[in-house]
């Protein structure tokens, strides 16, 4: 089978030659960015920089395509999270357009144990049990309560709600078991006058 390749339009001869200007300007814009995102935002910016350079030929105005203001303009785009064939969804609150115009904040209910190289689960908690809500409600709590607490006696508890035994802390934390055991009591008594009385269904 012989597969005939479409003629390029005339105009693309003119766009490759701004594209080194355009990559440039959008390396600039975007250096801030780590190696994989910045070189997405920059395809992206090449992307809203062609589909307004072909626009300009429709309207007979590629006279205006000058490659420093489509540059200008495919940034703007890019950090406005406008990606070319795609929709912009206001009520995705997963997506980086809602995220930036409605001030929404999307946080991780995990975290990374540097000391065991992993990711674990903010807290232990059994699903089967526990509605979903209820679980989300405590894992937020529990994380703010945690801000709240010494340095040491936050790595305390984060390391006893993991299900680790009152030992292994004291042998961690070089301070004694009886040590560990009052302030199980005091983190205790902490963690109920944080919640009002509503302890949940800690580990």
């Amino acid at each position: 089978m012989i597969c005939t390749a479409f003629p390029s339009p005339d105009w693309h001869q003119g766009f490759l030659r701004m594209l080194p200007t355009i990559v440039t300007h959008a390396k600039i814009a975007f250096r801030h960015l780590r190696p994989e995102a910045r070189s997405e935002a920059i395809q992206e910016v090449v992307a809203n920089c062609c589909r307004a350079n072909a626009r300009l030929v429709e309207l007979g105005k590629v006279s205006l395509a000058y490659p420093h203001v489509l540059a200008r303009f495919g940034v703007k785009q890019v950090k406005d999270h406008r990606k070319v064939g795609g929709s912009l969804n206001i009520g995705d609150v997963l997506g980086k357009y809602c995220q930036s115009h409605k001030d929404v904040v999307v946080e991780r209910l995990d975290k990374f144990n540097e000391q065991h190289d992993c990711w674990e689960e903010a807290v232990v908690q059994d699903t089967r049990n526990s509605p979903v809500p209820d679980i989300v409600a405590f894992r937020c709590d529990f994380a703010d309560w945690l801000k709240s607490l010494k340095r040491r006696d936050r790595r305390i508890a984060e390391f006893l709600s993991l299900g680790h035994r009152t030992s292994d802390a004291a042998r961690k934390f070089k301070v004694s078991d009886g040590r560990v055991s009052q302030l199980r009591r005091e983190l205790a008594e902490s963690w109920k006058k944080f919640t009002g009385g509503n302890e949940g269904n800690a580990a």
